[in-house]
């Protein structure tokens, strides 16, 4: 998988507060592996946009003010309600002989879908999954190739042919599905309604007629 490079400052806990720092175009967060005491960190905000934008999982080499390198992911991110800006992240060191447990983002490849051409719609229920892994098979992406797929077919998690990963959601959750056009059900409920309709009719045809007898 991709590596990419993120700079980071280490900060103290009594240094600036984060509003302060996110003034300055900086995030705070933390760097956690197990057996280490944590860093306080400070990143510049434009390049992790860049990585929580990213539709792709990357492993990161996190370069230290100190002069010190970590690998790590970016495991965490917490948002600021109104404006959705980063205002904390979570990033979890890596050891090589370490399995992680990770989200992947799954990604439909092979352009529009056969039941697609045909009329069908397209439901993306799962965008990503659960997997576990050693750190050089973290996977950017799970990619399913849909172009063959028909109307009421889909595709579940067990469906998936993964190597070096496993996947930890339930195995029989679909991940897409090509569902019948919404066409077919107006005209289905269209032509009950039609059917219904003089049945009604005639009833109270009938009704009126038996009123009439009484009257006379």
């Amino acid at each position: 998988m991709a590596e990419v490079i993120l700079h980071a400052e280490l900060r103290e806990l009594k240094g600036k507060k984060p509003g302060a720092l996110r003034r300055e175009g900086k995030i705070p967060g933390i760097f956690y592996i197990h057996g280490e005491n944590n860093l306080t960190v400070a990143l510049p905000e434009k390049s992790l946009l860049k990585l929580i934008h990213s539709s792709e999982t990357n492993l990161i080499n996190l370069k230290l003010s100190d002069g010190t390198e970590k690998r790590c992911i970016l495991k965490d991110v917490q948002l600021d309600p109104v404006t959705e800006k980063p205002v904390h992240v979570d990033l979890q060191g890596v050891r090589a002989d370490e399995k992680l447990t990770l989200d992947i983002p799954v990604v439909i490849i092979g352009g529009i879908p056969k039941g697609v051409r045909e009329g069908g719609i397209l439901q993306h229920i799962i965008h990503k999954l659960k997997i576990s892994c050693l750190p050089e098979h973290i996977p950017q992406h799970i990619a399913i190739n849909a172009e063959e797929l028909l109307i009421n077919q889909s595709v579940h998690i067990k469906d998936l042919k993964v190597e070096n990963f496993v996947v930890l959601d339930n195995e029989n959750n679909t991940i897409i599905a090509i569902l019948p056009p919404l066409v077919e059900k107006v005209v289905a409920e269209v032509a009950v309604e039609a059917v219904a309709e003089p049945e009604v009719v005639g009833k109270g045809k009938k009704a009126a007629e038996g009123e009439e007898e009484a009257a006379d």
